[in-house]
């Protein structure tokens, strides 16, 4: 009994502290990145509750209008949906174009999709497969909808994977949603033997986080109303944390800046 309820407590313990904020966000458009499921679709779903238009943008659009449809009928609000493929630039850039013109004002953005531990696979840009998906297509696409962000000062940028440190009225965050048992994991049994995969979905059904649970620094990131003007910062289990060293070295950060500007043929630009 002992034991087992030290794993219980250890489990509870695990799955983190819930966002508190009270805030809403009705009159106020979401934009979110891979969300037909796990955290994305968690964090539409607690978005739009508040009162948020909620703006999917997703490679599965059969997944992405079944979850949009639950959300609205859970919620009364507007869930919409466009295609993006973030393996593509050419996609990226033709879904921004769209949203540029239906969506004049985006209060946040959610850059929460991504890939992992996937194969030696490449995106349509010859790219390897995670830079290209979470990094590169998430850097051309917030760079693209930066107008529209700006317009509607004070906004946020919420990065699942860090991109940049903006000025101009629009905050910005990165964060570690935790170990959660998401989709993301899907090719890890084409990158690890039998038994780790095994081991991988068997350990975490007791100790990751449920999506709700992952889902939550995400949804304090994007409302909780003591960190709007915070920009830059880290966060995990809804409290800002320190980052790695590497992670506020100015040197790599302008480096990374320069040749993600190149890699997706943006001109120099100061932000």
């Amino acid at each position: 009994v002992g034991a087992g309820g030290c794993l219980v407590v250890l489990r509870v313990w695990l799955q983190g502290p819930n966002c508190r904020s009270k805030a809403r966000l009705n009159g106020k458009t979401v934009v979110i990145t891979g969300c037909n499921t796990g955290i994305g679709k968690e964090t539409a779903r607690d978005l739009s509750s508040r009162g948020a238009r909620v703006v999917m943008l997703c490679r599965d659009l059969q997944k992405a209008k079944l979850a949009a449809e639950e959300i609205h009928k859970e919620t009364g609000n507007a869930v919409v949906v466009y295609p993006l493929d973030l393996a593509s630039l050419q996609s990226v850039r033709e879904t921004a174009a769209k949203l540029k013109d239906a969506e004049p004002r985006i209060h946040i953005l959610i850059n929460n999709a991504g890939v992992m531990m996937c194969p030696r696979w490449e995106t349509k840009d010859g790219f390897e497969m995670q830079l290209g998906t979470n990094h590169l297509g998430h850097f051309l696409l917030t760079m693209l909808l930066l107008d529209q962000l700006k317009a509607s000062a004070p906004s946020r940028i919420i990065n699942v994977s860090s991109i940049a440190h903006t000025r101009s009225g629009v905050t910005t965050y990165s964060l570690h949603p935790g170990v959660v048992q998401t989709d993301l994991g899907r090719h890890i049994h084409q990158s690890v033997n039998g038994f780790i995969h095994w081991a991988f979905h068997f350990f975490g059904n007791f100790f990751f986080k449920t999506v709700k649970k992952g889902a939550q620094t995400t949804i304090y990131c994007a409302i909780d109303e003591r960190i709007a003007t915070h920009t830059g910062k880290y966060y995990s289990d809804c409290a800002e944390k320190e980052p790695h060293p590497r992670g506020i070295c100015d040197e790599d950060a302008r480096r990374l800046w320069d040749t993600s500007l190149q890699l997706v043929e943006l001109g120099q630009c100061n932000v």
